[in-house]
């Protein structure tokens, strides 16, 4: 069965992998109801863990906040049979994240200058590609689901993105904090650098 996460540490967690995140959707990373994140968030904001930026309603982790997520993080992973169970999954990620970084470096260049689109020949055939990555990334995301629960967000959260995206919306490939597959597979790889202890610039995975 796989494991399950304690709810205060899945808010802290999704604060930590996104920087900041609205209500609705650090919701959508736990998987937890709306009430349930609302009554964690104020509590955590009591316990001066997180913090509200009313401006333009964003949580974000305090200084204290980050110290208690890593020490809730080494909890989460006490077992250290759930980092090797991931290590295989990860490794095919990995593989994967190289060929998404190109496939994203095509979607927005094209022979050296910004893509502006225009051709959809070119567009469908990269976007087709696009669909190929994500039927390997699937699987490899129920794999990672499969040991720790709070993956099991990831796998649709991506296929709603490349939906939207072959049904015409551009910024769902490549766009910034708008849940664009690019938005989403950062999360994903940056969720498996945390839960792993993988250092990032170690490792060169970007």
């Amino acid at each position: 069965m796989a494991h399950q996460s304690d709810p205060r540490f899945l808010v802290l967690h999704a604060l930590r992998v996104k920087g900041f995140a609205k209500l609705d959707v650090v919701t959508e990373l736990t998987a937890l109801p709306a009430d349930a994140v609302g009554d964690q968030l104020s509590t955590l904001q009591a316990d001066e863990l997180v913090q509200f930026r009313e401006a333009r309603e964003l949580w974000q982790l305090t200084p204290s906040g980050r110290v208690a997520h890593a020490e809730a993080l080494a909890e989460d992973v006490a077992d250290d049979g759930l980092r090797s169970a991931l290590q295989q999954p990860y490794a095919g990620f990995l593989e994967l994240n190289e060929v998404f970084k190109e496939l994203c470096g095509e979607w927005q260049l094209r022979d050296g200058v910004p893509n502006d689109h225009s051709d959809g020949a070119y567009d469908a055939a990269v976007i087709t590609r696009l669909a190929d990555i994500d039927a390997k990334a699937q699987p490899t995301c129920s794999s990672f689901a499969a040991v720790m629960d709070r993956f099991a967000t990831y796998a649709p959260r991506l296929r709603v993105a490349i939906e939207k995206v072959q049904g015409g919306n551009q910024q769902q490939f490549t766009g910034v904090m708008c849940n664009s597959y690019h938005d989403v597979w950062m999360e994903l790889h940056e969720d498996l650098i945390l839960t792993l202890g993988i250092d990032r610039a170690k490792e060169g995975s970007f």
